[in-house]
């Protein structure tokens, strides 16, 4: 479902300021691969993601979605069939817009008729959005018509993910999306998200600082460091790591120890 051949990012190039984001980065994820991805600040976790929507053109190598080269594709294209959610709850939705309006707009966006954004929402569709929204249980299908901007950021996020998944895109996007939440807002956000991803079968991208999720989430698990994929578990040695297996084995593929604060103390926490 999507193919990354050898590539490679570096911003501010033959400056003081370069800086190599992605360096030869080659992934292939199966229809249905749900794959968690850790790695310290500036290891290029958010910077593949961004490759991947196209917020940027790499500078070396390939991306194919679905067998189609979308190397040079414009985001705003690729949006169509790419699902993405950021830590922060705000992104991703309009907060002077309704809830009916956000979904709307969601739902015409990921339609590959060029003319689906001029298009209005027929009584079935917004039929469809209630029924949608009162899989949260939240409460929100009876909120359709109040802004955005009132809404909890856990019930932001929630319906970000609902909005990113209303037409199945081909691949979803996950940006530590529960990060900013309490443990109880984004317990049950990650749930939300397990149930979809599961239920439709999506091809899906998860960047965690929990190490317990890392392993226990999704069928495979990506370990990055300074613009490199440095380890990529799954199946039957998957099953049997610890935590501190998997940081033994990034200290072993990237010759340092793993030095982020948030992802080691997650040893000591929960999934």
């Amino acid at each position: 479902m999507l193919k990354l051949e050898h590539i490679s990012k570096t911003f501010y190039p033959g400056t003081v300021n370069e800086k190599v984001a992605l360096s030869d980065v080659s992934l292939h994820m199966a229809p249905g691969d749900f794959a968690t991805i850790v790695g310290s600040n500036g290891a290029g976790k958010s910077t593949l993601f961004n490759a991947i929507t196209g917020a940027f053109y790499v500078d070396e190598g390939r991306v194919y979605l679905d067998g189609k080269d979308i190397t040079f594709t414009k985001e705003h294209r690729r949006s169509q069939e790419i699902g993405h959610l950021f830590q922060d709850p705000l992104m991703g939705t309009a907060p002077h817009m309704s809830i009916e309006e956000n979904m709307a707009l969601a739902y015409l966006r990921a339609s590959n008729k060029h003319t689906a954004l001029f298009k209005r929402i027929t009584k079935e569709e917004k039929k469809l959005f209630r029924e949608h929204l009162s899989k949260l249980d939240m409460g929100l299908e009876d909120r359709m018509k109040h802004p955005v901007g009132l809404l909890s950021g856990g019930q932001r996020q929630a319906l970000t993910l609902l909005m990113a998944t209303m037409v199945t895109p081909k691949i979803l996007l996950l940006d530590e999306h529960t990060a900013a939440l309490d443990p109880g807002t984004a317990a049950k956000v990650l749930q939300l998200t397990k149930d979809i991803v599961k239920e439709r079968g999506i091809t899906c991208l998860m960047v965690t600082h929990n190490m317990h999720q890392a392993l226990e989430l999704g069928n495979r698990t990506l370990m990055m460091n300074a613009g490199k994929i440095v380890l990529d578990v799954s199946g039957s040695e998957r099953e049997g790591m610890t935590v501190d297996d998997l940081l033994n084995r990034f200290q072993m593929q990237a010759g340092e120890s793993l030095d982020n604060d948030r992802i080691l103390l997650s040893k000591y926490e929960k999934s």
